[in-house]
């Protein structure tokens, strides 16, 4: 249960904050929603109470967390990927829209990791710039810390200069 003010991860948005809890009713049913403002982009998402669960609302992870996605993106024994660009595509974007900090860090890795090899298509490239930023402001909340010390933590991860 969430409350006024709390911050929470919705999945493929990021983080947002509870704005307020406020009761409508829908085809002749009260119900509660939680309305939630995404911080990156200040869009305004009802959240059924009652489907919080389903559709992935979900607390910032906690710092001790934080080494665990960072253990992710250096993760560097990962097979070859072979799908066409299509495919893989759409198996990132399963992978965001579960809302897992670390699927989506895995995102980033693999799409970081194939850039090194070739170009990234514009879906791709678009996909590891949703990824990074997703992970950059949860990361940066989790460690209390700006987003710019965690983006010098992941060009270092993946030994890009600054």
């Amino acid at each position: 249960m969430f409350k006024r003010g709390d911050l929470a991860v919705y999945p493929a948005h990021g983080v947002g904050r509870i704005e307020s809890i406020e009761s409508r009713e829908i085809s002749g049913e009260k119900q509660d929603f939680y309305i939630m403002k995404i911080l990156e982009n200040s869009m305004i998402i009802m959240i059924p109470v009652d489907n919080v669960e389903s559709v992935g609302l979900r607390d910032i992870i906690d710092i001790e967390e934080v080494q665990r996605v960072y253990e992710i993106m250096k993760k560097r024994d990962i097979p070859a990927d072979n799908q066409t660009w299509n495919r893989r595509y759409r198996e990132y974007m399963e992978k965001i829209k579960t809302g897992s900090v670390y699927e989506v860090a895995e995102v980033l890795r693999d799409l970081y990791l194939l850039k090194v090899d070739k170009d990234l298509s514009f879906g791709e490239r678009k996909m590891l710039d949703t990824a990074q930023s997703l992970l950059l402001k949860e990361l940066s909340i989790a460690k209390e810390t700006d987003e710019t010390a965690i983006m010098s933590d992941i060009r270092a991860i993946f030994e890009l200069g600054e």
